[in-house]
C-alpha cells in the first residue's frame, strides 16, 4: 500500500530588529527572501570544521548564534552582532498592542546585550533620544558595538560611566518614553 507524501507545513514568522524593524519570512526557510522588498538569494553553508556561514551576492559572511533565550536572538556576522526577536503573526499583534496600552509615560531600561567594557557613553541625563540612535559604544571581544535605542524619549538616568565593565543584562541608561 502507497503512502501519501506529507506536506511540510510552513509557518510564517517576522524578525524583529532591536528597532523594532520587521522582516518577514517562513519556515522552513525558502532559498529566496525578501529584503528591503526585493528578492535575494541567501545560502547557509556549514563547512567541515562546524563554522557556519552565509552566502550572499557571492561573498562570504561568517554567522554563529552567540546567545539564544526564548525568541531573543543575538547572532554575529562577519564580527558584527545583531539582536532580533522572532515573533509569528499573532505574538507580533499581541506585543504591538501591549505597546499601545503601556502607560506613555512609563521608562524602559537599556541593558548590554553582551559582556564588555564601556568606551562611550554618547548621550547625557534628560537629552533627547530617537529610535535607533546609538547611545552608548560597547567593546567586546576586541569589537566596538554601537547600542541603540529602541524608543524615542528623554535620558532618565545613564547607570554606567566609561571604561566600566559591564556584565550581560547590566542596565546602562533608562529612558522615558515621550
Amino acid at each position: 500500500m502507497a503512502r501519501s507524501a506529507k506536506k511540510k507545513k510552513t509557518t510564517k514568522l517576522i524578525a524583529l530588529s532591536s528597532t523594532n524593524k520587521a522582516y518577514e519570512f517562513k519556515k522552513p526557510l525558502q532559498k529566496r527572501i525578501k529584503y528591503q522588498g526585493e528578492e535575494v538569494d541567501i545560502k547557509l553553508h556549514e563547512d567541515p570544521n562546524g563554522f557556519s556561514y552565509i552566502v550572499w551576492k557571492n561573498k562570504k559572511y561568517m554567522l554563529d548564534v552567540i546567545e539564544k533565550k526564548q525568541n531573543r536572538y543575538t547572532i554575529m556576522v562577519n564580527s558584527v552582532w545583531h539582536s532580533f526577536t522572532v515573533e509569528t503573526p499573532v505574538s507580533l499583534k499581541r506585543k504591538r498592542f501591549l505597546e499601545k496600552q503601556g502607560d506613555a509615560s512609563s521608562s524602559v531600561s537599556i541593558e548590554a546585550p553582551m559582556p564588555g567594557k564601556i568606551i562611550d557613553i554618547l548621550v547625557e541625563e534628560n537629552g533627547e533620544v530617537k529610535e535607533g540612535e546609538p547611545i552608548i559604544i560597547l567593546e567586546a571581544m576586541k569589537m566596538q558595538n554601537e547600542i541603540t535605542s529602541h524608543i524615542s524619549g528623554i535620558v532618565q538616568s545613564v547607570s554606567v560611566k566609561k571604561n566600566e565593565l559591564v556584565m550581560k543584562d547590566d542596565v546602562l541608561i533608562e529612558i522615558r518614553k515621550g
